[in-house]
């Protein structure tokens, strides 16, 4: 899996958390499509909340969408509760991960239930290496800056949050993504990864070409590395929340690529 295809797409405008998404009849899955899971897993900073709009898009299309709620405690814990919403699933399934969410899905994913990854703006360690190693190389992101307690768990700074995380967002929508942060045990960007599910399935990338969270250089390096079908979308780090029709493409087109090996 050492090919990379990439498709540039421009966007304008930012999709608001309460927003319907209409589906025609021609972009429902067919009732025989054998991968019809989705399991979306959320990265740092944030809940599961902000992948409403790709959840009611998938949906619509005939997926069964389970979302994981990571504690961010570490990264056993997040793989642990990643695996959890896996057993669920009654068929094969895509697994998605957004930031530190691709983290998560690069450990959890060597599941017998994934048969496809997906990469949201995210992260993709090999094994052995540990996320923060990611950064080494590449250029510092000044607008995303963390708060550190005495107790090693980070917010983002309420004053960046919106120019770091969530620029193309409403602000309303930066708000309520700034004030409902999930804080995070910074150790877990220094704990190394035991498995590399890219290394054996099959993987996808959307790119946001205006993170503010990682060096582009960074990310498109990480998706090369890994073979991942690429697609770049004008968006912030918060493109899961602010592109959902992007994001849920890409998706479902990973679920039909695979439908074919499945089948």
């Amino acid at each position: 899996m050492n090919s990379l295809t990439k498709t540039v797409l421009a966007a304008t405008t930012a999709a608001a958390l309460s927003t319907s998404y209409a589906v025609h009849a021609e972009d429902t899955i067919p009732g025989d499509q054998v991968v019809r899971n989705v399991v979306l897993v959320h990265g740092a900073f944030a809940d599961a909340s902000g992948w409403r709009g790709v959840y009611d898009i998938l949906t619509a299309r005939g997926y069964r969408v389970t979302l994981v709620q990571n504690p961010l405690t570490s990264l056993a814990d997040d793989v642990a509760a990643t695996r959890r919403v896996l057993d669920r699933q009654n068929g094969p399934a895509i697994l998605v991960g957004h930031s530190w969410g691709g983290t998560v899905i690069t450990e959890a994913g060597v599941h017998p239930n994934v048969v496809g990854l997906v990469y949201v703006a995210a992260l993709s360690p090999d094994i052995g290496e540990t996320t923060g190693q990611q950064y080494e190389g590449f250029s510092a992101t000044p607008d995303f800056v963390i708060d550190i307690g005495q107790d090693g768990y980070g917010f983002l700074k309420d004053g960046k949050f919106k120019s770091g995380f969530a620029h193309d967002a409403s602000d309303e929508d930066a708000a309520f993504l700034r004030d409902s942060q999930v804080p995070v045990n910074m150790s877990i960007f220094s704990t190394a990864l035991e498995n590399a599910a890219w290394r054996t399935k099959p993987s996808w990338a959307v790119i946001a070409t205006e993170d503010k969270a990682f060096d582009l250089a960074m990310v498109r390096h990480m998706a090369q590395r890994i073979g991942a079908k690429v697609t770049e979308v004008f968006a912030s780090h918060a493109v899961f929340m602010t592109q959902p029709r992007v994001v849920a493409d890409t998706i479902h087109s990973a679920a039909q690529a695979v439908e074919v090996a499945v089948n």
